[in-house]
Formats: C-alpha cells, sequence, structure tokens
C-alpha cells in the first residue's frame, strides 16, 4: 500500500481523487490552491477538491507557494512514497518534487509534448485536433518536460466544446491513474523522454482572446466558440450591448458578405457572415438573459439583417 499526497484543485482533478479514496493506497494529505472570491458576494468559497477531501475527513493544505521552509518540512513529514499531480495550479519546486520516496507524478490533459502548458483541452479544440488524452508523466523543474510513464488516447467529435472534452478527459485520468498505480516503480524505472521536437504550447487562456473577430474564417470562428465554452465565452456587440456565442457550426457562405451581418435567424440557427464561409450559431445568450437555442431566441428578438461585433 501506497503513502500518496495528492494536489490538485478544479473539477478536473475529482474523478482522480476519488478513485484514489475508493483504493487500497492510503491519501495522506490533500493540496488545493488557497480560497478564491466567487458568486456576486465575492465570498471566499473551496476549490471542488477541497470540498470533497473535506467530505472525506482528508487533511488539506493551502499554501500559495512552497517558499515558506515550514510548509517544506510538513510536506516532508507525511514520509509520503509518492505525490500525485492533477490540475494543482501551481509549479513545483525541486524541493517538493523530491521530497516523496517516489517522487511527483502529474496527470496532464493532453498527449505530451503536444500541448504542455495551462489550456491543453482548449488548444486541441482551437488547433482542430482530431485525438487528444491523458498523459501520466513523472515531473521535474520544467512546464510539463517530464518523461511519460502511460497515456490513454481519445478522439475528438468536432462538435465538443471544451467543457465536454474536459468531462471526458477527467474520467480518463482517473482511469489511466487506477491503471498505473500498482506498477508505479516499474513504470517510472522505464519513463520514456519527450520528443522535444514535437513540442508546443498551450497558454493561459485571458477574458480578451474571446471577443469574436468576423474577419476571421467561419472554420476558426467555430473553433473559438467551442473551445471558449464554458469560459470565457465567446462574445460579439449586439448594438450597446453584447451577445454571448456559446455553440457554432461553419457553413459554406457567399462571397463579399460583410463581416458580422446576420444573413438569416430562424429556427436552425443565427447565420453570420465571417471572412470566409459562414457562421450558424446554435446556442447563444442575450444579456442579462439566460443563455438558449437559436431557435428559443427568435421568441425574444429576430436578429435578421443586424450587424453584429465592433462595427455595430
Amino acid at each position: 500500500m501506497l503513502k500518496i499526497i495528492y494536489a490538485g484543485t478544479p473539477e478536473f482533478a475529482l474523478p482522480a481523487l476519488q478513485a484514489l479514496i475508493a483504493g487500497e493506497d492510503e491519501v495522506v494529505a490533500v493540496y488545493t490552491q488557497p480560497d478564491r472570491p466567487a458568486g456576486r458576494g465575492r465570498k471566499l468559497q473551496p476549490g471542488p477538491v477541497k470540498s470533497v477531501a473535506l467530505e472525506h475527513r482528508l487533511p488539506v493544505y493551502q499554501p500559495l507557494n512552497f517558499a515558506d521552509p515550514a510548509d517544506v518540512d510538513l510536506l516532508r513529514g507525511f514520509d509520503a512514497d509518492l505525490m500525485v499531480v492533477a490540475a494543482y495550479g501551481l509549479l513545483l519546486p525541486s524541493v517538493i518534487l523530491g521530497a516523496p520516496r517516489l517522487g511527483c507524478i502529474n496527470l496532464h490533459a493532453s498527449l505530451l509534448p503536444r500541448w504542455r502548458g495551462a489550456s491543453p483541452i482548449q488548444q486541441a479544440i482551437l488547433a482542430g485536433d482530431e485525438r487528444t488524452g491523458i498523459s501520466l508523466m513523472q515531473m521535474e523543474p520544467g512546464l510539463d518536460s517530464g518523461p511519460i510513464l502511460a497515456s490513454r488516447a481519445l478522439d475528438i467529435d468536432g462538435q465538443w466544446s471544451a467543457g465536454d472534452l474536459h468531462d471526458r478527459l477527467a474520467p480518463l485520468a482517473a482511469e489511466l491513474l487506477e491503471a498505473s498505480l500498482g506498477d508505479i516503480e516499474n513504470l517510472l524505472a522505464r519513463a520514456t523522454p519527450q520528443n522535444e521536437a514535437e513540442v508546443t504550447y498551450a497558454p493561459r487562456l485571458q477574458k480578451q482572446q474571446a471577443r469574436v473577430d468576423w474577419t476571421k474564417p467561419a472554420t476558426q470562428l467555430a473553433r473559438e466558440i467551442l473551445a471558449y465554452n464554458p469560459w470565457p465565452v465567446s462574445h460579439t456587440n449586439l448594438g450597446a450591448d453584447s451577445l454571448r456565442l456559446w455553440r457554432a457550426v461553419a457553413e459554406a457562405g457567399k462571397a463579399g458578405d460583410c463581416p458580422g451581418r446576420v444573413l438569416a435567424h430562424d429556427r436552425e440557427g443565427l447565420r453570420v457572415a465571417c471572412g470566409s464561409g459562414c457562421l450558424r450559431v446554435t446556442e447563444l445568450q442575450f444579456a442579462g438573459r439566460k443563455r438558449c437555442s437559436a431557435a428559443e431566441a427568435l421568441n425574444a428578438r429576430n436578429l435578421l439583417g443586424l450587424q453584429l461585433g465592433d462595427g455595430a
């Protein structure tokens, strides 16, 4: 039986933690990011991993970083065999990576070395990748650069949002972890170095990326809308208001149409001219309203002929 420290913060990290709790190994401590303000009152809220850990009466620790020697000594004091990391949100210093007997391993939401970094799920959709997966890697000081212990692949449906892909990869990570822990020492001994020539990076998403540029091709905008669902959500100007776009499909369009012009609004979608092609928006959200299908939006307002975007 292994003594394991678990480090993770968001929902992506939940299935792996739950698998550890249900398994034969002992979770001696859970590390997660400090509580963040959320909601209208901006009150401090625990992350998903902390909430589940407390429900199971596991000890939870939330250092801002490991600059304080006391935090390092505390972690060392658990005398853990292994530290399992999944979307923790903090780069671990060498002193922590070497603290457990077998070191630290990380569950990463891509087939490394493709999409190292903070937004691998979104970047896979933005790039139009047909395949992604989960990589279990041995951690080292570099960003997602350690050798690979095992992986599981997943084909991407072209209509999946980042949220859809997330919800399929998170349980896949748990399955990979469960399948690997029983042979972890052998996996560590024969870990495969990443091919540096194939490295791509997935930087942290910024809110401003989600503003729609209608001069882009419809195929690219469709990917952006899916990639930015559920955050930061693609949006465009609708007069003085903002219109959020949740799902869309690229279609052929007439040449010469003004980018951002609504060519049709019917029960099949909101068709908008782009730099090339046409975007059929199937799910949207008016300011101050709930998200809805384009067909439902017709009951509130028909947008036919309107100009969306900065020129609206």
